[in-house]
């Protein structure tokens, strides 16, 4: 399959896409491993419906060919990034669109788990056969997530263990209006550096809220977290983000407001 070079600076490529390629399931693979970028180009070929469309062997290379070509999915290999979960945050903030598919190295509870809660499609591992991996690809292209059968027990059991806290100890909760608003926030997968921006503080003093939030409901991290609100309903009917004040017009002169503009959820 030809390829031309997209830019020097960045050296990832684009391959040139089949006529009518809106038929296809559009791909960019990311991997750090030559082989084996050329491998899955080989496995793909022998599929009527899934053409890749641009590679890239690096993160800052994911990212620009992530931004620069059309495509449907992003296989990206978690080992390109030293925190892949922050990575995984960053491509879809920067092609929202892009369905991601993430190849771990082996199976690993805490990962799979983190990087579903941030918005992956897919995860797989670097040993997935290759039939199994191609029917991923169908499948997010769907729209339809992809865990294997032990990915899926994992985030069962870790829903699961939200259900099983006493009625009592639940009831009981009652978050202030900042630790309400930084709860939002993490259900929406900000990081502690956006929810700082948006409540207006630092940090620090995020990460000290969330440490007496969990402390409060009773769970170990951020997923936990999440779980647990979206199980129990933790913030319905809760606070609202403080909107931003608008200054007022010189002379008293009235002005129309701004339009809203709609936040970026995950």
């Amino acid at each position: 399959m030809a390829s031309i070079p997209v830019s020097t600076e960045d050296n990832i490529e684009q391959t040139i896409p089949d006529e009518g390629g809106g038929r296809f399931i559009r791909v960019i693979v990311a991997d750090s491993q030559a082989i084996f970028r050329a491998g899955l180009r080989k496995i793909f070929a022998l599929e009527d419906d899934i053409r890749v469309v641009g590679q890239a062997e690096t993160l800052s290379q994911a990212l620009s060919a992530a931004k620069r070509f059309t495509a449907d999915i992003l296989i990206f290999e978690a080992s390109l990034a030293p925190n892949p979960i922050d990575a995984v945050s960053e491509l879809l903030r920067q092609a929202p669109k892009l369905r991601l598919v993430v190849i771990t190295p082996e199976p690993n509870e805490e990962i799979t788990l983190e990087l579903f809660r941030r918005g992956a499609h897919g995860i797989v591992s670097r040993e997935v056969e290759p039939e199994l991996f191609v029917e991923c690809l169908r499948k997010v292209s769907k729209g339809e997530p992809w865990l294997d059968s032990r990915g899926v027990q994992w985030v069962l059991e870790a829903y699961r263990s939200q259900g099983t806290r006493p009625a009592s100890s639940r009831a009981k909760v009652q978050l202030t209006p900042k630790e309400s608003l930084i709860v939002s926030c993490v259900t929406q997968g900000m990081k502690n550096k956006e929810i700082a921006v948006r409540v207006g503080t630092t940090e620090q003093v995020v990460k000290n809220y969330l440490r007496k939030v969990y402390d409060k409901l009773g769970v170990a991290d951020r997923l936990e977290l999440a779980l647990f609100c979206l199980h129990n309903r933790i913030l319905d009917g809760g606070p609202k983000p403080a909107e931003p004040t608008q200054p007022s017009p010189p002379n008293g002169s009235s002005a129309a407001p701004a339009a809203a503009v709609p936040e970026k959820v995950g």
